[in-house]
C-alpha cells in the first residue's frame, strides 16, 4: 500500500484500524511459547503426543496436546482469549464485541471439556501464566495414572 493511500478495512471486519489488523493477525492459535515450552518438558520426559488434533474426531475442538491412548486432552488457554480471571483485561475499544467472544469462548471451552468427560476423556487446562515445569509435571502424573489403570483393567492375555 502506498503511502499516501488510507487504509479501509474491509466489508464485515472486525479490525478497526491497520494497526490493529496487524496486530491480531500476528497472534497465532498454535505453537504459542507456553505451549512449545510444555511440549519440550514433555517430551524430555519420554511422553509422546499429538500437536494440535482432534481428541474426538466427530468434535470440532483442537486440543494443544493428545495423548491418544491414555485419553487427556490439554490446552494451554490463554489468558486473554479464554478470560483468565486473574489477568484478563476488556479492551477499552469496541469492548462488547470483544467481551462477548471471550463470553462464547469460556462456554466453548466448558461445551468442549463436557463432551470429552462424557466421552471418558480427562481434561488438562493450564492458563499461560502457569509455570511450565508445573503444567508438564501434571501432564506427565495425568497421563501415567491413566495408562497404570489401563493396563490394570486388561485382561492378562
Amino acid at each position: 500500500m502506498a503511502s499516501n493511500e488510507t487504509w479501509v478495512p474491509p466489508v464485515g471486519s472486525w479490525a478497526s484500524s491497520a494497526a490493529r489488523r496487524r496486530n491480531m493477525q500476528a497472534i497465532r492459535s498454535r505453537d504459542t511459547t507456553p505451549e512449545r515450552l510444555i511440549r519440550r518438558l514433555v517430551h524430555a520426559q519420554g511422553l509422546r503426543y499429538r500437536v494440535a488434533a482432534r481428541p474426538l474426531p466427530d468434535l470440532r475442538r483442537t486440543a494443544d496436546m493428545v495423548f491418544r491412548p491414555a485419553k487427556v486432552a490439554v490446552f494451554i488457554d490463554g489468558c486473554y482469549w479464554h478470560g483468565c480471571p486473574e489477568h484478563y483485561v476488556p479492551p477499552r475499544t469496541n469492548p462488547g464485541y470483544w467481551s462477548d467472544k471471550v463470553a462464547r469462548n469460556i462456554a466453548r471451552d466448558r461445551d468442549t471439556d463436557q463432551c470429552l468427560k462424557e466421552a471418558g476423556w480427562t481434561v488438562l487446562r493450564f492458563w499461560e501464566h502457569e509455570p511450565s515445569e508445573d503444567c508438564a509435571a501434571r501432564i506427565a502424573a495425568e497421563v501415567e495414572k491413566r495408562r497404570s489403570a489401563a493396563r490394570k483393567t486388561k485382561p492378562d492375555g
